[in-house]
């Protein structure tokens, strides 16, 4: 009989793309697993995950709100009506393991896991975990982490150092810069910047590329410029009929825009920050100030600490970014610097190293 496995989790393209890599590598391992992803209605994964040619089931779910606090009252409520969607989800699908990414649909699904004595793995993609991840690593078998000094979260007997999976698309098909700027109608001469905020936006960094277009093709800078879904039609209006920016709410062909790319600008979620380190891009990291446990910025201290990318605070961002983006475009010296630190950091196919652990464990013969 074929083993069965439950992938839950999402919310973020941090989140999903990731998951899909280890259930793209399970199939690769064992292609008669079956997988089910479980994730919270609403919420990007439901579109993005049948996308990848999974079967989804979506929870009524919702976050613990940090900033908006009146707004978990009916929190309770909400992970009462997850657990019995849950308990029916594995009533039929029965399944041998259940694997975490992180999102709202992680926590109601481990927990379930865990209580019926099934074994569950997780991964932490953050360089400073998560407070249901670290409750939930007390009764996992496995915890996969992004690198070193994780002891002080997790179990130290169940961390695996596999580092963050990533979209093959973007690792393993690579395209020479010009062939990659003619893609987005761009010039392949010119110093080209991906701006990418994430699959939900960033304002602050939206609203200082706005201010900053003139100055930056004055500079001679070209764009590839992700605004996401926030105020998407004011920023993409913006660059409309303008020579050298190509701009949308959202990038299916990632890894053209990274091979495209001389510099990346980006928040510092885990996944931004490990396909930004695998691929050798230099970088402006601008941590959201608002995420959980401020992990962005310890994500991002982990390059900039090395002079392997540049941290701006979000605060700063009008005032600093537009001319670091310049200044970095215009030194070729330190872009090579960034590229060979770069080169000694990061973990690659994380994906199948996890694919490995979770089938073994879960009693599948791995070939």
């Amino acid at each position: 009989m074929s083993k069965r496995i439950i992938i839950a989790g999402g919310g973020t393209g941090g989140h999903i793309f990731p998951a899909v890599a280890v259930a793209d590598a399970i199939k690769l391992f064992a292609p008669d697993v079956q997988i089910l992803f479980v994730g919270a209605k609403g919420k990007m994964e439901m579109e993005k995950v049948p996308a990848a040619g999974y079967s989804i089931r979506g929870l009524d779910i919702v976050g613990l709100q940090r900033a908006q606090w009146w707004k978990n009252i009916l929190l309770p409520f909400y992970l009462i009506k997850s657990f019995l969607q849950v308990r029916h989800i594995f009533k039929s699908f029965q399944p041998d393991g259940a694997f975490g990414v992180g999102g709202y649909s992680t926590f109601p699904v481990l927990r379930y896991a865990q209580w019926k004595g099934i074994p569950t793995f997780i991964h932490e993609s953050n360089s400073f975990a998560g407070k249901a991840n670290i409750w939930l690593a007390k009764k996992a078998i496995s915890v996969y982490v992004s690198g070193y000094g994780m002891e002080k979260f997790f179990p130290k007997k169940s961390i695996i150092i596999t580092g963050n999976p990533v979209r093959n698309s973007i690792i393993e098909k690579s395209i020479p810069k010009a062939e990659a700027c003619e893609k987005f109608g761009l010039n392949k001469n010119l110093i080209t910047v991906l701006v990418v905020g994430g699959s939900l936006g960033a304002r602050s960094i939206n609203e200082a590329i706005l201010q900053g277009l003139p100055k930056l093709k004055a500079a001679g800078i070209q764009i590839i410029w992700q605004t996401g879904k926030y105020n998407s039609e004011k920023y993409q209006q913006s660059a409309k009929g303008q020579e050298n920016i190509w701009s949308s709410t959202f990038i299916n062909e990632m890894g053209d825009a990274f091979s495209a790319a001389d510099l990346v600008v980006s928040r510092a979620g885990a996944m931004s920050v490990t396909e930004i380190t695998l691929l050798m891009k230099p970088s402006i990291l601008v941590p959201y100030p608002l995420a959980a446990e401020d992990h962005q910025t310890a994500n991002a201290q982990y390059l900039s600490n090395q002079n392997a990318a540049i941290l701006i605070a979000d605060n700063e961002v009008n005032n600093q970014l537009v001319d670091a983006i310049i200044q970095l475009g215009n030194d070729s010296v330190k872009r090579l610097d960034i590229e060979h630190k770069l080169s000694t950091l990061g973990y690659r196919n994380a994906d199948k190293e996890i694919a490995k652990d979770i089938l073994t464990k879960i009693g599948k013969i791995v070939n």
